[in-house]
């Protein structure tokens, strides 16, 4: 059978699913977030961060900062709670009770404390820093905003200019572009170069610096900046799936597959560079592609990408059946998908079933109407059909978004043969016969033998 269709682009679907895995595996990007008994997010321990023109330091408050220098948070809050209920405007018990609040992973307290503290001493750039990063790492970048711009705007003090460079980096994070997401890729540019003004320049900047071009198609910045990751840190992973990522795109699979073999040696098994793997391996046809993809299909049997790439994968292998009861799980999710309907549709062809690939392939065209793969495959279908007129509408709407093929060409000869319209039939089995050059060895023979008999002189 005349293959007529082309499946959806491995490199693209299974770059998603690195994405989605790296998004899912990563931490909050405002700030890590704490675990009890951990450091919070803040910039120093409260103790070297008295403003000019506080309050003198109280015995109790002196202890609880002794105690969270030690990193003892229990003592903390037991000297600072009832120190607050007596003096509940003290700007640094305030600041110093949420710091002890987020390292216990109170994250609600801490953010009512943080809040009081900025209330009592608006010009606190510790306190809005350390709400803002709280707020970012609770998925609120709104809220999270003011907090931080306003650090930026405030006199860093003894703290020094490396804690606003901090504000700006975590407002860098807000505003930078992500999968599925708004983003202000301009803005987020400006407020690294705002940091980089006032500290020096981090990986964590580099990778930054690296995702902005990479997403404004500078793809040579991108790679640059990525390899000046990877020569200081081979190991970091976000660096060699950037840099993959890149390479996949450039389509330099050999080199995106040296690279992510050298990762997964010492990243064993990590879903984003696994799945990249296999975008690179099913590029090349490499057989290897197949058993790692359903490795990764059953580690995330609910990843949507994953179980695409992997019907994607049997498809080509020639496992319709079980390719189709994967798009089927996807299909359940989305059954207005025009991609999964396409598929779906291929799938049912390879199976012999053209009827039902037929009324696959018509809702799939209705619902997008711009959909080439979707009109070739219903011309398929209607011609295995003995639908002809169809098929030659679906042809030519198809025409409006792809060129012709020697599959579709022969689709064009074979429909008007059976409509008796044998100067088009003809006209188009030369097309074919032009195209083909030998790879359909029965389609050519039979249209050399409807030439014979269409334009045989009576």
């Amino acid at each position: 059978m005349l293959r007529f269709t082309k499946s959806v682009l491995l490199s693209v679907s299974i770059s998603v699913a690195a994405a989605a895995l790296a998004q899912d595996s990563s931490s909050n990007p405002q700030d890590s977030s704490s675990s009890s008994g951990a450091q919070p997010s803040t910039a120093m321990p409260p103790a070297a961060t008295a403003e000019p023109g506080s309050q003198s330091l109280s015995t109790e408050v002196a202890a609880a900062e002794a105690a969270i220098a030690g990193a003892d948070w229990k003592t903390a809050q037991e000297k600072l709670d009832p120190w607050l209920a007596t003096h509940p405007g003290d700007a640094r018990a305030l600041f110093d009770a949420g710091y002890v609040a987020d390292a216990q992973n109170r994250l609600d307290d801490a953010a009512g404390l943080y809040r009081r503290a900025v209330a009592a001493n608006p010009r606190s750039l510790e306190a809005h820093l350390s709400l803002g990063l709280l707020l970012a790492r609770q998925g609120k970048p709104d809220e999270a905003r003011p907090e931080l711009v306003a650090a930026t705007r405030l006199d860093p003090g003894e703290s020094g200019p490396a804690l606003k460079a901090r504000a700006w980096r975590a407002l860098a994070q807000i505003d930078r572009p992500r999968p599925g997401g708004s983003g202000d890729p301009a803005s987020a540019s400006s407020d690294l170069l705002e940091a980089l003004k006032l500290s020096p320049e981090t990986p964590a900047d580099t990778l930054l610096a690296a995702g902005l071009a990479d997403q404004a198609g500078q793809y040579d910045v991108a790679e640059a900046a990525y390899r000046r990751v990877l020569d200081k840190d081979p190991n970091s992973e976000p660096a060699n799936t950037g840099l993959a990522h890149l390479l996949i795109l450039k389509k330099r699979y050999p080199e995106a597959e040296t690279l992510l073999r050298a990762a997964l040696e010492k990243l064993p098994d990590d879903p984003p560079l696994t799945a990249q793997l296999a975008t690179v391996l099913a590029a090349q046809d490499k057989a290897e592609a197949l058993p790692l993809l359903q490795k990764l299909h059953d580690t995330h049997p609910d990843n949507a990408a994953i179980t695409g790439m992997l019907a994607e994968v049997l498809a080509e292998a020639g496992d319709a059946a079980g390719s189709d009861q994967l798009y089927a799980k996807l299909l359940a999710a989305s059954p207005l998908d025009p991609e999964l309907l396409v598929a779906h549709g291929q799938n049912l062809i390879r199976q012999s079933k053209f009827a039902e690939a037929f009324a696959v392939f018509e809702k799939a065209t209705q619902i997008d109407p711009s959909n080439a793969e979707g009109w070739g495959g219903l011309a398929f279908a209607a011609s295995r059909t003995n639908q002809p007129s169809v098929t030659l509408h679906a042809l030519t709407v198809r025409s409006k978004y792809l060129p012709e093929n020697a599959s579709t060409y022969f689709l064009w000869a074979t429909s008007y043969d059976t409509l008796h319209q044998k100067a088009q039939a003809a006209a188009y089995y030369h097309h074919f016969l032009d195209s083909s050059a030998g790879k359909f060895a029965n389609q050519e023979w039979q249209a050399r033998q409807r030439l014979q008999l269409l334009e045989k002189k009576p």
